[in-house]
């Protein structure tokens, strides 16, 4: 999950009309003793030229770069220091994305009592202990961002005095066990540390309802079952817990949260089946439970009670039985992955009703979901041209099915033919036979197919010579061997691997889109009238407007 990523160029040109329009209206000067606490916090921070006008002869503290304060009281309200690409910034702050802050953190942090938003990310303190006295900011603020640091040390427990609090302390180097938290901490991100112990404490025991939307805890060293007591989380949207050594099976208390959108389990030690409970969280877009070892049929209620599903990744796990017909019943799915399971019987002939794989129409290119806090973006890795590449940015352009490395047996549906939307198509290392379709060049849009290792033949193909037919195994003429192999398109492999080509062209319609929606949203700014996702965006990074 890409969290706190936004659409940077609609709120930087939203920040500038905002700019232009307060432009006549008196603003009260920075407090004199927040000026002083800023001196001495940049005493304290290498790299001054990122701070270049933060200087005791400019007696406008809210006038300097990065901070930003309330229009009304002149206090100083948020200071965005952090140097990823993701940082809102003002107008003034020119390159402020390519500087990088150094040296200690100063305990004058504390005297800017009116401070409710803090980004340190992505900068480069060095292998630094975090000093007690800076988790006391947890209390003021709403919004805390360290990630992207070399930071060390155990995370105390997590406590705030607002009505809701972000906080990301990503890839930094925390050890320990997980933190307790507060009621009202809204998005949790503690993902790629060095975390380890069980998520009991964390989870469990709770008396009253939690808040959080958001959790993610991947890429650390937590182990022991996933605890089943998750009655008090109903408010969860997403749930990230790869790359960890938990075990057990999935509890079946995640049932309960009904709100639920993305729930990624991948690259554990899981067993067991799917829990029935599940059938409860209609919301979901997202499951991946891939690279664990989990048994038993894949649920047919899946296709029926989880409409809203766009990515269903399975593979590698202990799955058997038939790929059940209902997951037909998915219009919205883009992504199938199944493969490197234990699955027999036919490839269903309904799969043309996976309608979202039919359509050549470019989607958006991320995948998002709703918090309080405003949009944020799935991520998953997948294996396309036998690479695994993660995708956020164009997850939402990619169509793919992929059912390779099981025991299917039969024919290739015609139906399949009629995904006409779909970029990578893998059947390979099955048991099917007959005749690849014969239209399946309909399929314009594929970059990547593997029909290989089965049983087909391809003697209807006989109008293209031999070298059309590198990457399948086939028999029959025109092929002078009986394993020869077959690409779907003349492109298969250059974009692919090559990312940048794939998310360029989508990127460059995608700002001509906002640039137009903007000329939409302006009128609506006038009458606060912008979408909900949009406004709660705003509300939480405030930009510079009380």
């Amino acid at each position: 999950m890409d969290f706190v990523a936004i659409y940077l160029l609609m709120l930087l040109c939203l920040n500038i009309f905002t700019d232009s329009f307060s432009k006549g209206i008196p603003q009260p000067s920075c407090i004199k003793s927040e000026r002083q606490a800023l001196l001495k916090i940049k005493q304290q921070l290498k790299q001054p030229n990122m701070l270049a006008d933060w200087k005791a002869g400019n007696e406008d503290c809210c006038k300097w770069m990065r901070v930003f304060c309330n229009t009304v009281t002149g206090h100083v309200t948020e200071l965005q220091l952090g140097s990823s690409k993701d940082t809102i910034t003002s107008s003034r702050s020119k390159k402020a994305g390519s500087l990088k802050l150094g040296g200690k953190l100063s305990p004058a942090l504390l005297d800017l009592k009116h401070l409710s938003y803090l980004d340190l990310s992505n900068n480069d303190f060095g292998p630094t202990q975090i000093p007690d006295w800076f988790w006391n900011l947890t209390s003021q603020l709403q919004y805390l961002n360290i990630s992207g640091n070399q930071f060390q040390g155990k995370i105390p427990d997590l406590l705030t005095n607002q009505a809701s609090l972000v906080l990301d302390l990503s890839f930094n180097n925390f050890t320990g066990s997980l933190p307790g938290i507060s009621l009202n901490v809204t998005v949790l991100d503690l993902s790629n540390n060095v975390l380890s112990g069980s998520m009991s404490q964390f989870l469990c025991h709770k008396k009253h309802q939690m808040k959080l939307e958001v959790l993610n805890l991947e890429g650390n060293h937590l182990s022991g079952e996933i605890p089943d007591c998750w009655e008090k989380w109903r408010s969860l949207v997403a749930i990230e817990l790869c790359n960890n050594n938990f075990s057990g099976g999935i509890p079946s208390s995640m049932g309960a949260l009904t709100s639920l959108e993305s729930l990624h389990l991948r690259n554990n030690h899981l067993e067991g089946e799917i829990p029935d409970s599940l059938t409860n969280c209609t919301q979901l877009l997202t499951l991946d439970f891939a690279a664990n070892h989990l048994s038993g049929e894949i649920p047919p209620w899946m296709g029926e009670r989880l409409s809203k599903l766009i990515i269903i990744s399975f593979q590698s796990n202990r799955f058997h039985g038939h790929v059940p017909e209902q997951i037909c019943g998915l219009s919205s799915l883009q992504i199938l992955d199944l493969s490197h399971n234990n699955l027999s019987g036919n490839i269903p002939s309904c799969i043309n009703n996976l309608t979202a794989m039919i359509s050549r129409k470019m989607s958006r290119g991320k995948i998002s979901y709703k918090t309080s806090k405003g949009c944020f973006f799935d991520n998953m890795a997948l294996m396309i041209k036998g690479t695994m590449l993660d995708y956020s940015n164009t997850l939402g352009l990619i169509k793919l099915v992929d059912l390779s490395d099981n025991n299917l047996s039969g024919e290739i549906p015609e139906e399949m033919t009629m995904l006409t939307g779909l970029l990578s198509l893998n059947l390979s290392k099955n048991h099917l036979v007959g005749k690849i379709p014969s239209n399946i060049g309909a399929i314009k849009t594929l970059e990547c197919v593997d029909l290989s290792e089965n049983n087909l033949s391809g003697t209807q193909l006989q109008s293209f010579s031999t070298s059309s037919f590198l990457g399948n195994t086939l028999y029959g003429p025109p092929l002078p061997t009986s394993k020869t192999l077959v690409p779907a398109s003349k492109i298969v492999g250059e974009q692919v691997d090559n990312r940048k080509q794939v998310d360029w062209n989508f990127i460059w319609i995608g700002i001509g889109f906002w640039c137009g929606f903007l000329c939409v949203a302006y009128p609506l700014l006038v009458t606060n009238s912008l979408d909900a996702c949009i406004f709660s965006i705003l509300t939480k990074l405030k930009i510079k407007h009380f």
